[in-house]
């Protein structure tokens, strides 16, 4: 049994997938406790196509493709809001527009980058095991300043969610607030495509913050038990592809479904009211 466990991570490159999963685990069912609860699933999936542009700029660039990505995502996701604010159409109809706009850019661009040596299926479905030393090195960091900016700013982010104008009385600068949380969305994103894919970031980011609302009780709780319910399909997926032979984004998010079902199942059987 213990050479199963410690037998993939001979291998440099699996310690490496291992670490940016886990990561993405943590990390995106943290942001995306604020995202289910603020009824904007959309705008995680928005996000993650429209860095396609930035994305394809890196690969010409020959550097990796977070630090065209990163700055990438958090222009559209101010983008997004500002076009909502400025020109007065709902705010998914902005957010269609732009994800519509920047993917289709990122496709026509790539298309005409013949210099560039690029599986568009990696970038839809992820490809962690390629990851190199300096990816790690960037997620972790982009991972602690997101952790460390949800610490500063988590009573305004809680307080806007639940009562916006409640927090506008109270002298809370909900618009700026707003503009935080898409860039602390927009970082994970980024760290999220690099392990699940543009497509199947959607899952990793809202699948467990859902079965943590299922769970938990309170807030917090909805996050802690997030991050448990992504690191575990991280890790569980990382396994299940290497002794399979599966495709670990796809492992890892047809996981996180399953743990929702289970969670989903159990809550309909056993309800309870919130506090």
């Amino acid at each position: 049994m213990l050479g199963y466990i410690i037998d993939p991570f001979q291998y440099s490159f699996m310690v490496r997938a291992l670490i940016v999963s886990v990561l993405v685990g943590v990390m995106c069912p943290v942001i995306g406790a604020y995202v289910v609860t603020r009824g904007r699933s959309f705008m995680g999936d928005a996000l993650a196509h429209s860095v396609l542009p930035g994305m394809v700029v890196a690969f010409l660039l020959g550097i990796s493709p977070f630090f065209a990505a990163v700055p990438a995502g958090v222009v559209v996701a101010l983008l997004m809001g500002t076009v909502s604010k400025h020109t007065g159409i709902s705010e998914d109809t902005s957010i269609g527009i732009v994800f519509a706009g920047m993917f289709a850019l990122g496709m026509v661009m790539l298309s005409k980058a013949s210099n560039i040596n690029v599986n568009i299926e990696d970038l839809l479905l992820g490809q962690v095991l390629g990851v190199t030393q300096t990816d790690v090195y960037v997620s972790a960091v982009l991972a602690a300043l997101v952790l460390m900016g949800l610490y500063i700013f988590h009573r305004q982010l809680v307080f806007t969610t639940f009562d916006e104008i409640g927090a506008s009385a109270a002298g809370i600068r909900t618009g700026v607030v707003e503009y935080v949380l898409l860039g602390f969305l927009a970082l994970v994103v980024v760290i999220g495509i690099q392990a699940a894919g543009i497509v199947l970031v959607m899952a990793m980011l809202i699948t467990p913050a859902a079965t943590g609302y299922l769970i938990a009780r309170r807030f917090v709780g909805m996050m802690f038990v997030g991050a448990i319910v992504g690191a575990t399909a991280a890790v569980a997926g990382m396994y299940l592809s290497y002794y399979a032979d599966l495709p670990s984004g796809p492992t890892m998010a047809l996981l996180s479904t399953g743990l929702f079902a289970a969670a989903a199942l159990y809550r309909v059987k056993w309800p309870r009211s919130r506090d």
